[in-house]
């Protein structure tokens, strides 16, 4: 199996930043780590090993890169308004320097975003907000609201970023269409204590006639081993 190591200083996070590329072709699939997490997590955790067979022909080419979190949500010595900056500007790194990247390795127009635990927001947060450039979200044990982090302060950088918070209030009609064109996966744990959350979000997707999967394990469900498995049912599935 192909795999890349990249690191640049990037001009929309102002420090260097790193990204492991597993695969030579196929799909492009934007992994995020889990809260705090990684670039290289998802090798080390066995869920570059679950996809090899998809790695190794050609179907798909995963796109791994690092977390700012510990600069942004999670940053509690900061206030809310900087912890959400920053996470704008993580966002730019994503469209500004990843994509464009990925592009370059790889001209496949289908582009997949998917992660576990934080990861899982960051890439339902982000398919959602630019449902226009991507095909596939895959959501795994996830949480969609940022409440917990931001202290009750609110303002436009934290309500756009808060997908259980703009989901209800969306009435833009060109938005709308393209969220309905997305294949939307999200998966979690019975007893997950996200699950509440996870219910949330999908009644209020089905409110607005965007269709979607959306598939409850038994159990706790919230771990690696528990990943591998869901990663390897979703990562070509359909919402069908």
């Amino acid at each position: 199996m192909k795999r890349e190591y990249h690191r640049w200083l990037s001009p929309s996070l102002g420090r260097n930043m790193e990204i492991l590329i597993f695969g030579h072709a196929g799909a492009r699939v934007l992994v995020f780590p889990t809260s705090m997490g990684k670039f290289f997590e998802w090798e080390s955790n066995g869920m570059v090993t679950a996809l090899s067979e998809h790695l190794e022909n050609g179907s798909m080419q995963l796109f791994c890169v690092d977390s700012v979190d510990a600069e942004s949500w999670y940053a509690s010595w900061t206030n809310p308004g900087s912890r959400a900056r920053q996470h704008i500007r993580y966002e730019k790194y994503i469209l500004d320097e990843v994509l464009p990247l990925s592009q370059r390795v790889n001209p496949n127009q289908f582009l997949i975003v998917a992660g576990a635990d934080f990861g899982a927001y960051h890439a339902v947060n982000f398919a959602f907000r630019h449902p226009d450039r991507l095909g596939r979200v895959i959501g795994m044990s996830g949480i969609y609201t940022i409440d917990n982090y931001v202290d009750g302060y609110y303002d436009d950088n934290v309500y756009f970023n808060n997908p259980t918070g703009y989901i209800p209030n969306e009435h833009d009609l060109q938005r709308l269409a393209d969220l309905k064109k997305l294949d939307i996966i999200l998966a979690i744990g019975r007893d997950d204590p996200h699950r509440p959350n996870n219910d949330y979000l999908s009644k209020f997707l089905w409110n607005k006639e965007i269709k979607h999967a959306y598939h409850i394990w038994d159990g706790w469900a919230h771990e690696w081993k528990w990943w591998q498995k869901m990663i390897q049912l979703y990562i070509r599935g359909s919402s069908s």
